[in-house]
């Protein structure tokens, strides 16, 4: 065979070797038209986030074996559903892959699948006994899983710079230096908290 089509031959092999690698986990011949799920196909970047969160989920499926009650799938389902209506966004790829990128980072955090750095505690208010425990993780984007009394909220880093700023729900952790301000519930009033020493 001529080195040109041999050449030409494994550049072929490649661009299959890459489709296949940026192909989502899920079967792209059951996704409908229009869909999300299409999009996901029709976008390797997508594809490869949809195969990490594959990973990912399996892995967090492992450490959930002996939750209850179960709630990890019903909560996947959920997740499948809110990405789903990216079609009413008007950056669908960006509102797919933020969505993607999120839910990884949820997963990363909730079920301890990497390192992070923590736990870390913080008396508040000046009382030693109003405390508030919080681990951090790299994840992408960066996450905290943070505790107060029998509560715990999964909160996500909105910005970086010389502090940090974390949003669960109705909770959020400011940090910069070894104080944070925390604020815990709809409403509530901010809480200062500084690290206990030796952390």
């Amino acid at each position: 065979m001529p080195v040109r089509h041999l050449v030409a031959l494994l550049a072929l092999l490649g661009l299959c070797l890459n489709a296949a690698s940026a192909a989502p986990a899920f079967d792209c011949a059951k996704a409908e038209k229009g869909s999300i799920a299409a999009l996901v196909c029709q976008t390797p970047a997508l594809g490869e986030l949809d195969q990490q969160m594959d990973r990912v989920y399996q892995q967090a499926l492992v450490k959930a074996a002996n939750e209850h009650p179960p709630t990890l799938k019903a909560e996947q389902r959920g997740w499948i559903k809110g990405r789903d209506d990216c079609w009413k966004a008007d950056d669908r790829p960006l509102c797919v892959r933020d969505s993607y990128r999120r839910r990884i980072a949820e997963l990363q955090a909730r079920y301890q699948l990497i390192e992070g750095k923590g736990p870390l505690q913080y008396a508040c208010d000046g009382q030693p006994a109003k405390a508030v425990i919080a681990t951090y993780y790299p994840t992408d984007p960066p996450t905290a899983v943070v505790e107060f009394g029998d509560e715990t909220s999964l909160m996500v880093q909105q910005q970086a710079g010389s502090g940090a700023s974390y949003q669960g729900r109705n909770e959020s952790l400011v940090e910069k230096h070894g104080v944070a301000q925390v604020t815990w519930g709809y409403g509530a009033a901010p809480m200062r908290c500084t690290l206990r020493q030796g952390q």
